[in-house]
């Protein structure tokens, strides 16, 4: 049976962040606190990402990292039972070694939180660290504290040396250590299958699309998600625009007052906001076109659509996103030129597997006898790159049981304390959620998305030069797209031209000047000269 494929769900970028949300707690408390706890909220557009399976695995993860923390939770409850009633190596003072061994725990948790390698369950080793954070290794070499690990080793030859040399009853010192890898081995052991099973490259691209459980509440999130993350229209908060988009990356804008040529017939037509896009349009789409049948450039793969942004005002669920209302909004924002419905031509290319995004938003106004384009381009820069991660863990194979099981081991204490850090983070989360009943809470726009809080803020050089190209490219096609709207309406373009070259080189247009002096540049100097003085 044919498994229907939804838009974006077999992107890297997707499988990397549904990967992401088992390796960094933090990035998956914020995907359950913006998709989950943040009802109210549309979600926010998702560009080469599928916001479904990423919420589906986040869930997932922190389910089983209560469940593991429920075992650790008993073992630690007969730790400290045992070790109250055998004594201890101090006469007199009750659970020496299950409470030095807490602290020790906690001591290793927060010194791994404060390196920055992260606070899951499944910790990652050194090794697949360095295999997938790249030129960073220096970095994580340097931050990794060593105290919190001599004093692990400091307990262990204490315990080792009084088990074996001062008798047998301060056995809890040893083997409760012991038990409590068992439970984190299990949890590695259900991790690195899902990584193997589910979400390898290959096994990814095959199996169905993962959904949300059968819960109501999740049933009625993930229906709100599938409307709205690839709609044509988006909720937005005046002082949180194109959230989902990325970084702005150069935007430009400029005004032109629109001049009849004196050999323009007096019939023609008057410029509209449709007339220039209908006019960009053509000149993307060949582009496209050319790109797709001499090359391999990413620019075949361009994406062309009209979009508006819809000011918060009704609650969520009374938004519509069906086909005839947002045809409906497109049309009539096209030409009205609002404050707050606003009207887009989005060009989009997702560049190195979906990992950078780059995105040029586009609108127009022709009204009062000025013509006003503004071009907006936004960056998604690649997801974080130890969610790569996934693949070293995938290449292992399952027969790697022992090797896993000493893994689990050194990485025991640490992810002991990780769970129950989790535990009691799903227990706030769960009871604020309820609490607040954010189904009900007042409207609100998008704070963030999910594929930007998955981003790392480094792009490599190559991946910088083909930004710039697409973006000089597109806003090339713009031009001549606007240039012929104009000609073909019998306006001037001279103006134009000159404003459109001033701002591809980056430089500035003055359309008259009086008097003054203009400098532009490093070391650039103006001198304004009136009567043979200079000034």
């Amino acid at each position: 049976m044919s498994v229907p494929v939804h838009r974006d769900s077999r992107t890297e970028a997707t499988r990397l962040l549904c990967a992401g949300v088992y390796l960094d707690a933090e990035f998956r408390g914020q995907v359950i606190e913006q998709l989950v706890q943040h009802e109210e909220r549309p979600i926010a557009p998702s560009l080469g990402v599928d916001a479904v399976p990423v919420l589906a695995y986040a869930l997932r993860a922190r389910s089983q990292e209560v469940q593991t923390s429920l075992l650790l939770l008993f073992v630690w409850a007969v730790f400290l039972a045992v070790d109250l009633t055998a004594g201890g190596p101090v006469p007199g003072v009750p659970m020496v070694w299950s409470l030095s061994y807490a602290v020790l725990c906690m001591a290793l948790w927060s010194s791994r939180a404060a390196s920055g390698r992260g606070t899951a369950v499944y910790t990652l080793d050194r090794a697949t660290l360095r295999r997938t954070m790249l030129g960073r290794r220096g970095r994580l070499t340097k931050l990794l504290p060593l105290g919190p690990r001599l004093l692990l080793a400091v307990y262990w030859i204490a315990a080792l040396v009084v088990f074996f040399f001062f008798g047998a009853a301060d056995w809890p010192a040893v083997v409760f250590p012991l038990l409590l890898v068992v439970p984190i081995w299990m949890h590695r052991a259900h991790v690195s299958g899902v990584m193997r099973n589910e979400l390898a490259r290959p096994r990814f691209a095959v199996l169905p699309r993962a959904q949300l459980s059968s819960g109501y509440a999740y049933r009625r999130i993930e229906a709100a998600i599938e409307r709205e993350q690839h709609a044509g229209l988006t909720i937005y908060d005046p002082f949180r625009p194109f959230i989902g988009a990325g970084t702005p990356y150069e935007p430009w804008s400029f005004a032109l007052e629109l001049k009849r040529r004196k050999t323009a017939a007096p019939g023609e037509a008057q410029l509209t906001s449709r007339a220039v896009i209908e006019l960009i349009r053509p000149r993307l789409e060949a582009l496209r076109q050319s790109a797709a049948e001499t090359s391999r450039d990413r620019l075949k793969d361009l994406e062309i659509e009209e979009f508006v942004y819809l000011p918060v005002g009704v609650p969520r669920g009374e938004v519509s996103y069906d086909r005839n209302t947002v045809m409906q909004h497109l049309a009539d924002s096209v030409d009205e030129g609002g404050e707050a419905r606003r009207h887009f031509l989005r060009i989009r290319v997702g560049a190195w597997d979906e990992q950078v995004v780059v995105s040029v938003l586009v609108r127009v106004h022709t009204q009062g006898g000025m013509l006003v384009l503004e071009v907006v381009p936004h960056i998604l820069s690649p997801i974080r790159p130890e969610y790569r991660a996934v693949d070293v863990i995938a290449g292992r194979g399952s027969e790697d049981v022992f090797r896993d099981g000493v893994r689990a081991l050194l990485a025991g204490p640490t992810a002991g304390f990780a769970a129950a850090v989790s535990s009691i983070r799903t227990l706030l989360t769960v009871f604020r959620t309820w609490l607040a009943d954010p189904q009900r809470a007042l409207p609100d726009g998008p704070a963030t998305s999910v594929r930007e809080m998955g981003s790392s803020r480094e792009i490599s050089l190559f991946q910088e030069m083909d930004i710039s190209r697409y973006v000089k490219t597109i806003q090339d096609r713009i031009a001549s797209g606007v240039r012929d709207a104009l000609s073909s309406q019998g306006y001037e373009t001279d103006s134009f031209e000159q404003q459109i070259v001033q701002v591809a080189e980056g430089g500035f247009y003055i359309g008259s000047m009086s008097g003054g002096a203009v400098a532009a540049g490093s070391g650039a100097q103006a001198r304004h000269t009136t009567g043979g003085d200079q000034k």
